[in-house]
């Protein structure tokens, strides 16, 4: 499956690295455009120094040298969604051949109107979940990994939970 990551699963880094730990473990391919790409950046300047964000961007760059999505010179003038601020996911999901958009804005991407150009939204828990089941082990290996790291006292599921994947915690903590 290939799957659009909107700007918002992006960042926060949690969530980020978890979905691309899915994408690692070939549950899917990842994609984005260069403005998802800007915008997830731009909002990790504000809490991360930028030599830091410029550094990740690179990094993924290079793990998914075609995860970048150009968008065709009038396609998004095509397109209609509830925020029009979001029009340019769509667009990439469609030059893309998405199946999928993940974001935690599931309002601004109504179901039918996606499944008009064959894309479904999914919420990055939900997403998480099935990935935890297609691929149990390298998910798991990957959540013990990023959580280690990620523990101020509070429990796996506290810190999924606060990343708003409460599903995934719930399955994942009895395997952790």
């Amino acid at each position: 499956m290939r799957a659009v990551l909107d700007a918002c699963v992006l960042f926060p880094t949690l969530t980020r690295g978890l979905l691309l730990d899915a994408a690692a473990a070939g549950v899917f391919t990842p994609l984005w455009s260069p403005r998802i790409a800007f915008e997830w950046t731009h909002a990790a300047g504000r809490e991360t120094p930028a030599a830091e964000v410029a550094a990740e961007a690179a990094m993924l760059a290079a793990r998914w040298p075609g995860a970048e999505v150009a968008l065709p010179d009038g396609l998004e003038a095509t397109l209609s969604l509830p925020d029009p601020d979001d029009i340019h996911v769509l667009a990439a999901a469609i030059a893309g051949e998405a199946q999928a958009i993940v974001t935690f804005n599931m309002r601004d991407f109504p179901g039918r109107t996606l499944a008009r150009h064959g894309v479904t939204p999914w919420h990055p828990d939900s997403f998480l979940l099935e990935a935890l089941r297609e691929a149990e082990a390298p998910m798991l290996d990957a959540l013990r990994a990023r959580l280690s790291g990620l523990r101020d006292g509070d429990s796996p599921r506290a810190l999924l939970k606060r990343a708003r994947l409460p599903r995934f915690a719930k399955a994942a903590e009895p395997l952790l």
